[in-house]
């Protein structure tokens, strides 16, 4: 797994711990659906970090409390 696709799957996670959808959490967070659809497809290559910042607040949760899960921690190299 990379970096952009623990991304996606700590976004659905948060979805179904705060039982939301991800049009919801696109609206608290005050960006697009289109742009969480993005991350979650293959369409966005790197979510951009103000994004992922966006979304946690949205949550109201901090960028720490984000990345840390089980997710992140078994990355695979991402520079070869």
């Amino acid at each position: 797994m990379n970096t952009k696709q623990a991304i996606a799957e700590r976004i659905i996670e948060l979805c179904r711990e705060k039982k939301i959808t991800t049009n919801a959490m696109a609206n608290i967070a005050g960006i697009s659906p289109s742009t969480i659809y993005s991350i979650l497809n293959t369409k966005s290559k790197s979510p951009e970090i103000i994004t992922v910042k966006k979304i946690c607040d949205g949550l109201e949760i901090s960028l720490a409390e984000f990345f840390d899960a089980d997710v992140f921690r078994d990355l695979e190299q991402e520079i070869k």
